[in-house]
């Protein structure tokens, strides 16, 4: 078999750092995906939310076609008409005003934090800045998001990591006003943990967090790499909260396949932090991910996006929650719009339903601590969501 043939290709070469499924994807349309041997699956993991707009979307692939025809790459030194015209769309989409595009998410996490001990040191010219991050938090995989990453598993073989952070209780604002003091320089959040477990963050404790930082003098960073870019029904999730961060991460659904990230900040960020030589990227909002990026925006305008994942999260979260009641070994339901979680009971392993729903032609991934974690292209249907509950009570039965 084609497929076979190509695992074994994989295996022999590749770093083996994932546990993949056995299966090769070829190519998709719409909100499925289909394997070298023509099998079809209903996606609804979006590439980890990244396929904001499915596949096989002509105006999308249109656009970058063009692109690559014209100009692909030039680096930073020089200007470009894409670039700029996806700088100037995101600032306006996030409410933020400077821009830098970098190659991934992580990557932009990175350069937020460069930006906030930049913006401390500009203040007091120390370089003893501490960070207030979060605890079963995930924020990427190299040493300086690891730094910020609150889960021991993916920490503890990299020790010591450069900085100092301190972790702070998600959803607990006393436990992160116990440990600011005179020499934290910012505090960091997903404003829905991901890979922890799909946790939004209370209002309460958004607001609060906010209030610390402005009474504190303190920055706040919010982590919006996979519940921004209309996950919520938001454009990005603070915007739901009113909590506006002076720098935000963004990725995964920005380029919709491309790889591309970036992190915003406020004017007085930006005025007071990072200048020519502080940072810089190669590949970074080269002319094909700024087409990328620029296209996607449009694209999320003419077509009332938001308001389609307003409306169907609304049936998700129903079709779930009814879920959560039929079967006694789901604990809990939680999430935003199109980024929802099913906990389940130990003896349910998540990541083995995941296999067996694949089997049954549905995609669906693993979050924290035994949770199936659903977040769908954004262009998702009604029927994709009766289409998903069908496959996986299936999977749900063999349980009971």
């Amino acid at each position: 078999m084609e497929g076979k043939r190509w695992i074994e290709e994989a295996e022999s070469h590749i770093l083996h750092t994932y546990n993949r499924y056995h299966v090769v994807l070829d190519h998709g349309e719409g909100v499925y995906l289909y394997d070298t041997e023509g099998k079809q699956y209903l996606d609804f993991a979006a590439g980890i939310a990244v396929q904001a707009l499915g596949y096989g979307d002509r105006e999308y692939n249109d656009a970058l076609k063009q692109q690559v025809d014209k100009l692909v790459h030039t680096s930073n030194l020089y200007y470009s008409q894409p670039v700029a015209e996806a700088a100037g769309k995101l600032c306006k989409a996030s409410g933020l005003d400077r821009v830098f595009f970098t190659n991934s998410g992580t990557e932009a996490i990175e350069g937020a934090l460069k930006a906030a001990k930049k913006y401390a040191y500009g203040k007091d010219g120390r370089t003893d800045h501490e960070i207030i991050a979060m605890e079963h938090s995930f924020h990427g995989r190299s040493l300086g998001a690891l730094s910020v990453t609150g889960n021991a598993q993916y920490r503890k073989a990299f020790e010591p990591l450069p900085g100092i952070v301190r972790f702070a209780s998600y959803n607990d604002l006393e436990s992160v006003k116990t440990l600011v003091n005179e020499k934290t320089c910012a505090i960091l959040l997903e404003t829905i943990q991901g890979e922890g477990g799909v946790y939004p963050a209370s209002q309460a404790f958004l607001t609060g967090v906010k209030s610390i930082c402005e009474e504190r003098g303190v920055l706040l960073i919010l982590d919006e790499i996979q519940c921004g870019m209309g996950r919520t029904g938001q454009m990005f999730a603070w915007q739901g909260y009113g909590v506006k961060p002076d720098i935000m991460a963004c990725a995964k659904a920005l380029g919709c396949g491309v790889p591309v990230g970036a992190f915003l900040t406020t004017e007085k960020v930006a005025q007071a932090s990072l200048k020519p030589g502080d940072h810089g990227t190669t590949y970074g909002g080269n002319p094909l991910v700024g087409a990328a990026v620029s296209k996607v925006l449009d694209i999320f305008e003419t077509r009332g996006i938001l308001a389609h994942v307003r409306e169907v999260s609304v049936y998700l979260e129903e079709r779930l929650s009814r879920l959560e009641k039929e079967y006694p070994f789901i604990v809990g339901r939680r999430g935003l719009g199109l980024m929802q979680g099913l906990a389940l009971e130990s003896f349910v392993p998540a990541a083995e339903i995941s296999q067996k729903a694949l089997e049954q032609g549905l995609i669906v991934i693993t979050a924290g601590n035994n949770v199936l974690r659903f977040v769908p292209p954004l262009v998702i249907g009604k029927e994709h969501v009766d289409e998903m509950e069908e496959k996986l009570r299936r999977v749900l039965d063999t349980y009971l």
